[in-house]
């Protein structure tokens, strides 16, 4: 939608809709945006009635609201160190009256999750930024340079996503295809049970994306499960699959 002017934002926001309409997302027009990351991450959580979970970096809320959604019978905490898209974030919720089940904290992941004095959560989540090294690609935008760049590396998110779960709690993570390897050596040492699920933006053409969950010390083998295809080469914008889950009306299961 057109952007317009709005009292918590010096910039523009827009107004999005998600899951086919249920949720109104507002978020900054020249910030980072919720997409497609943040509909996947809210499709795989699994989390069941009476579960609390945790987002690191949640933005303005895209996936922490469709999560909430998908998921009626949960509680939801954002953490998010911008403070005006946490304040944004706080609005969202209000806005598609989930306030009662969704929090969203000022709080920075780089700092040690026992600062927040909560206690751990049941499942943690996340869409970490997805470099970390500003030589590996031009400089983004300054207000997305947050969400682009992941200060302290990607070790800073799996070490809080870890301290965040009580053991035997999930940790879901969306990232490139091509950090896998650096994300299941960084998770292994305290977490196990790994399942992955890769993203293709064709059926044809390798693997953008990875969904990887983990229980913090899990033991069970590593499982490969089938992947997400999400665009035809023809017709549709979206495979049948693909447009279920963007619509809500199917999940990323987890076995």
């Amino acid at each position: 939608m057109e952007p317009t002017s709005h009292p918590l934002l010096t910039d523009p926001v827009t107004e999005d809709r998600l899951l086919g309409g249920k949720i109104v997302l507002r978020q900054g027009q020249d910030g980072y945006r919720a997409g497609m990351d943040a509909a996947l991450l809210a499709a795989a959580c699994d989390a069941g009635t009476g579960a609390r979970v945790l987002e690191a970096g949640c933005g303005a809320g895209g996936a922490l609201l469709a999560a909430a959604a998908r998921r009626p019978g949960a509680s939801f905490t954002g953490v998010e160190r911008d403070l005006t898209a946490a304040a944004l974030g706080r609005h969202n919720a209000q806005l598609n009256g989930l306030s009662d089940r969704v929090e969203i904290l000022d709080g920075d992941v780089s700092r040690p999750f026992r600062a927040l004095d909560l206690p751990p959560f049941d499942a943690a989540m996340s869409n970490p930024p997805f470099f970390d090294d500003p030589g590996a690609l031009r400089a983004p935008a300054p207000a997305k340079h947050g969400a682009w760049m992941a200060d302290g590396g990607l070790s800073v998110w799996t070490n809080f996503l870890l301290k965040a779960v009580r053991e035997g709690g999930s940790i879901t993570i969306i990232h490139r295809a091509d950090r896998l390897a650096d994300i299941l050596a960084l998770l292994a040492p305290k977490a196990g049970s790994f399942q992955i699920r890769p993203v293709h933006p064709h059926a044809d053409a390798p693997a953008k994306r990875v969904l990887v969950r983990a229980l913090k010390t899990g033991k069970a083998p590593l499982q490969l499960l089938p992947a997400l295809v999400l665009h035809p080469r023809q017709g549709a914008k979206h495979t049948p699959e693909a447009e279920a889950i963007f619509r809500g009306e199917a999940a990323l299961p987890w076995l």
